[in-house]
């Protein structure tokens, strides 16, 4: 079908450098350019293998997805909550620990992530994302959590397990 070409936006960013200088991980180069290779949304979601060691640390506690550019957008105070409830954040999935996160296995991933964009990703890909949260998060506590994964079955998520583990001041073998 023929679609005739939509207007070109309005440059409403001028000098405004917020999403350049908020994003951890450097992932915009000049202004409306980004390179995906090193976007934590990309990373997350859409990288299948282990994401690189440079990137790892910035990526924090985000286990799927970023954003962070469009939370400091000032054309985002526009943005309204949306009104249909199968967008919003079920309860279980508001807090949930990063040791049960880590613990899940194939069945108990696709249960909890039934119906939600989350589960496209895979338990393996989930879990490697989880690990290097555990990994970032300072608590020596989790270290056990890591170590658990050390024997998984995915070679992501023990790589990722083991980058885990060295973090929180744990020995691998």
């Amino acid at each position: 079908m023929e679609l005739a070409p939509d207007a070109p936006e309005t440059d409403h960013c001028g000098a405004c450098r917020a999403c350049l200088d908020i994003c951890p991980t450097k992932a915009f180069p000049a202004p409306y350019q980004l390179d995906a290779r090193r976007c934590i949304s990309y990373l997350t979601i859409e990288h299948a293998g282990p994401v690189p060691l440079e990137f790892r640390a910035a990526i924090g506690n985000r286990i799927y997805g970023c954003d962070d550019c469009l939370a400091v957008c000032p054309w985002n105070k526009f943005a309204q909550t949306a009104r249909e409830g199968a967008f919003h954040a079920r309860e279980v999935l508001r807090s949930p620990a990063l040791a049960d996160l880590a613990s899940l296995d194939d069945a108990a991933f696709r249960a909890l992530f039934a119906k939600s964009p989350v589960k496209r990703i895979g338990r393996d890909r989930f879990v490697r994302n989880v690990l290097y949260a555990v990994g970032n998060s300072g608590d020596a506590a989790l270290a056990e959590v890591a170590r658990a994964r050390l024997d998984d079955a995915s070679d992501g998520v023990r790589d990722a397990a083991a980058w885990a583990l060295e973090r929180l001041g744990g020995r691998v073998g």
